[in-house]
């Protein structure tokens, strides 16, 4: 999964960073209202977390703007003001949840993936499709109640899958929510992961639909 981490105090940033990325996320970090704006305008993210004391843009303006620009976007919001006004203006203004500082980064995992599941569909942090189950709290993946050893790149790509579990997924879009903007955005780069995937978890469990992407199979329980 995708982040946007927009938060201009350094130390906070650093650990918004180290603890979503030891989650499972993708994350990107931002400390500009301006460089979020364009970026929430331009770039595909499963969720932003959103600070409102930024420099340039204030986080509430940015977020009225991403919302007026038809960005739907999960965002969840951190700031340092407990107001109940300033809440309430947050969650009139787009926001989906509303996390006061100082907060524990183990309850801002919590609401992100939450927040994840909640915008593809998904209720629970076990998240199963025949006998294939993921559990997104321990970040393990098992098959017929066998565990399964992922990486956490093939553990993100199954995460992204199963949300997704109800559609065909195009390589561009995978690649996107793996690797944002890196160099390593190559259609060979996905063939070989899920070459590896396909090794540890045998046939018939992730399909590819020659021409439109991959998706998953209903595997036997």
């Amino acid at each position: 999964m995708r982040i946007l981490a927009v938060e201009d105090d350094p130390r906070i940033a650093a650990d918004l960073k180290s603890a979503l990325t030891s989650a499972g996320f993708l994350v990107e970090s931002c400390a500009d209202g301006e460089d979020a704006w364009f970026l929430g305008d331009t770039e595909n993210y499963d969720l932003i977390v959103l600070d409102l004391g930024l420099p340039s843009l204030d986080g509430l303006t940015v977020l009225k703007r991403w919302r007026k620009g038809g960005c739907e976007t999960p965002v969840l919001i951190l700031t340092a003001r407990g107001a109940w006004t300033e809440r309430v203006e947050g969650i009139d203004a787009g926001a989906d949840d509303y996390l006061p500082k100082p907060f524990r980064m183990e309850e801002l995992v919590a609401r992100a993936r939450a927040l994840v599941r909640r915008s593809a569909g998904r209720g629970t942090s076990m998240q199963a499709h025949g006998g294939l189950m993921l559990d997104a709290t321990k970040m393990e993946v098992t098959l017929n109640g066998e565990p399964v050893p992922a990486s956490a790149l093939e553990y993100r790509l199954l995460s992204y899958l199963m949300l997704h579990r109800d559609r065909v997924l195009p390589p561009t879009e995978i690649l996107e929510h793996l690797y944002g903007d890196e160099d390593a955005r190559e259609a060979n780069a996905l063939e070989a992961l899920i070459a590896r995937l396909r090794r540890k978890l045998g046939p018939g469990v992730i399909g590819t639909r020659r021409g439109f992407g991959y998706f998953l199979e209903s595997t036997p329980e």
